[in-house]
């Protein structure tokens, strides 16, 4: 199967079975990339999720355009967006053309109410295993005292990323010298 196709299914495959958000499509997302494929090893892969949450959209979108870019330009961007988006298109048309009479539906509440704890756990796992990742205490700290700022407060995590590159761009300049 040529890279486009290869593109386009591994996508498509990540779209039709992820239920959340672009959180919960990331375990899928590396799993695919880097420990079936092995389009990229897993810090490089660590290095476009950052990339991707920094960009402006939903970073699962943002990831598929970069992996489909690095792999084979525009062309290979287009397909990962095209099998991404496709499913949840094609769910959210049937449900809107047939199912919109079950919304008040108590079993179809309850079912959504079951799956609300494992879509949890999908978006704890890539945090968690990216924590991990940092390796030192104190970069795990800073992660911590981050992610708590910005629930309890309110900060806009824009701040801490234009934050963070200014140290990376001072940190570099420093070990340069």
């Amino acid at each position: 199967m040529n890279v486009l196709l290869q593109l386009f299914w591994s996508f498509f495959k990540i779209g039709a079975f992820t239920f959340g958000s672009g959180y919960a499509m990331i375990p899928l997302i590396e799993r695919e990339v880097v420990d079936r494929k092995r389009w990229f090893e897993r810090d490089d892969f660590m290095d476009l999720f950052v990339l991707a949450q920094s960009a402006p959209g939903p970073f699962s979108l943002n990831t598929a355009v970069f992996v489909g870019y690095r792999m084979k330009g525009v062309l290979g961007a287009i397909m990962s967006v095209l099998g991404l988006v496709i499913p949840s298109f094609v769910v959210i048309l049937l449900i809107a053309v047939y199912l919109s009479g079950f919304r008040e539906n108590e079993i179809v509440n309850d079912v959504f109410k079951g799956i609300r704890p494992a879509v949890v756990a999908l978006i704890a796992v890539p945090f968690i295993n990216f924590l991990l990742q940092l390796k030192q205490w104190w970069k795990m700290i800073i992660a911590g005292a981050v992610a708590v700022t910005i629930w309890l407060f309110g900060v806009s995590p824009v701040y801490f990323l234009l934050l963070g590159a200014l140290v990376g761009i001072v940190v570099s300049f420093i070990k340069k010298s």
